[in-house]
């Protein structure tokens, strides 16, 4: 299996839903080819470099995963026709150092992850409970 980086830019006029939806289904993608998903940084709102469809902005997302090369064909002919998807790029990494490169990148996207987890409830004190009923 070899180590892959695939980022997207979804158009930027998709709700939060659509966004998480069609984000779910192109990781749905992966799995079925038996892919494994390693981490998910999804950047956000950025201006493009260029316009593209008439957009200037986009969402961007990045993937990282371990997959066959066979499917990444399949992976990326889905990609063209999902028309929120308005641009696609996939990176192989194959030798050692690529790789070492490769598993920062994955750590780092993990670990910005762990740092946007929403706090659990903090406990209110009495004061603040009185004033809420």
């Amino acid at each position: 299996m070899n180590n892959y980086e695939t980022l997207f830019i979804l158009r930027p006029t998709l709700t939060d839903e659509e966004q998480s939806s069609n984000i779910a289904k192109i990781k749905d993608t992966l799995l079925n080819e038996n892919a494994e998903i390693l981490a998910t940084d999804e950047i956000g709102m950025r201006r493009l470099a260029y316009p593209i469809d008439k957009y200037e902005r986009g969402v961007y997302v990045i993937l990282y995963f371990k997959a066959v090369g066979s499917i990444i064909s399949e992976f990326e002919r889905k990609l063209k026709f999902n028309e929120d998807v308005i641009k696609f790029f996939t990176i192989k990494y194959t030798n050692k150092r690529e790789s070492e490169h490769f598993n920062k990148l994955v750590a780092n996207a993990n670990k910005s992850i762990e740092k946007n987890e929403v706090p659990e409830k903090i406990e209110t004190t009495a004061k603040e409970e009185k004033t809420e009923a």
